[in-house]
């Protein structure tokens, strides 16, 4: 049986922000808009997409419709490659820490770029 690491584990708990952000970008609406269409509060749009609330699969699928999309939900085997990332950054703390150094400076150096072109 598999074992979520902490890398899916935090991946998971963001899933819900992650979708309605998404769907907001598809859709063009504010958070506002998207909440008036489903018929909820502002706040409960922004606390989902902040990652402060979990919603219910239910209210979830209402917001979403209320963009003009329906999340897909199928069953895959696990895939434990997060899980091995993880149980290897336990093991070589120091070479985690150089890669996420790393790949810091190259976002930093990448929205700079962004800034300077937009």
């Amino acid at each position: 049986m598999a074992k979520q690491g902490t890398t899916k584990t935090a991946d998971t708990k963001k899933v819900a922000a992650s979708l309605l952000r998404l769907a907001r970008l598809e859709s063009g609406l504010s958070q506002r808009a998207l909440a008036a269409a489903a018929l909820v509060p502002h706040s409960t749009v922004a606390r989902i997409e902040s990652g402060a609330m979990q919603p219910t699969l239910p209210l979830l699928y209402r917001i979403l419709a209320a963009a003009d999309l329906e999340p897909r939900i199928r069953l895959e085997v696990y895939d434990d490659h997060d899980d091995v990332l993880d149980a290897l950054a336990v093991q070589f703390p120091e070479k985690q820490k150089q890669m996420e150094k790393a790949r810091d400076e190259a976002l930093a150096v990448l929205k700079d770029s962004r800034r300077r072109a937009g």
